[in-house]
């Protein structure tokens, strides 16, 4: 076995709360991984023999998909809440992705996902700034919770750099480690990773593209049109 099974399989059956050298470890990115992969095969167990640990017990996922001025948008939703956004992929791109990261039945509902796509719809027609819909963060990192809670707290028409949000989360030195987490940041635009900038107030990247980024700013009226 591998020197932190015993304690992550404790955590996963919730047996046991993660040290902190298991919590610095499920920080990484190999922890990430890895955590992803007993989850999947704790869901099969469940599956194959029933509910072996109650808190994996499998959920589907549920999604549908937006036209809008940055192109094809993806929403997914557990029965908890929002769990994915992303564009630049294809459908059958976007549900295998889905149900690999998350180990669950992947279904195309437009009735599940109704008032996600209603508020984004309305996003994108300015009718809507700030988003009222609960979210699924149970796939991500406890860091990566933390990084992408502070910053859907930047308001729209705001900025604010990676070192702010590094700050925020207790982290001072911790910009560049909250950059890769924002840079897998499985909701964005309902959490505004676009609205955090590099130091100096360059736009430093985005997963979606500097293009799509600029766009999304100049919405919310944090850049100017000809930016």
């Amino acid at each position: 076995m591998k020197p932190h099974d015993d304690e992550l399989i404790a955590m996963l059956i919730g047996e046991a709360k993660p040290s902190i050298d298991l919590q610095r470890w499920l920080d990484s990115d190999r922890g990430q991984r890895e955590l992803a992969e007993y989850r999947r095969a704790l869901n099969g167990l469940h599956r194959l023999y029933g509910n072996v640990a109650g808190a994996m017990a499998p959920r589907a996922a549920y999604y549908d998909s937006i036209t809008t001025p940055i192109g094809r948008v993806f929403v997914a939703t557990t029965e908890t809440g929002l769990v994915r956004v992303s564009f630049h992929q294809s459908e059958s791109a976007f549900a295998s992705d889905l149900r690999q990261q998350l180990g669950t039945d992947v279904v195309k509902s437009a009735a599940k996902t109704k008032a996600v796509v209603h508020q984004i719809r309305d996003y994108f027609a300015g009718r809507r700034r700030a988003f009222d819909l609960q979210t699924d963060l149970s796939h991500v990192t406890p860091f990566q919770r933390r990084v992408l809670l502070a910053t859907a707290q930047v308001p729209p028409g705001r900025v604010v750099s990676y070192g702010d949000i590094a700050k925020r989360i207790g982290r001072p030195r911790g910009s560049r480690a909250v950059g890769q987490a924002l840079g897998h940041n499985p909701i964005p635009i309902v959490i505004p990773c676009h609205r955090i900038v590099a130091a100096g107030g360059k736009l430093g990247g985005y997963t979606g593209g500097l293009t799509i980024k600029k766009k999304l700013l100049r919405l919310e009226g944090a850049l100017a049109a000809n930016a």
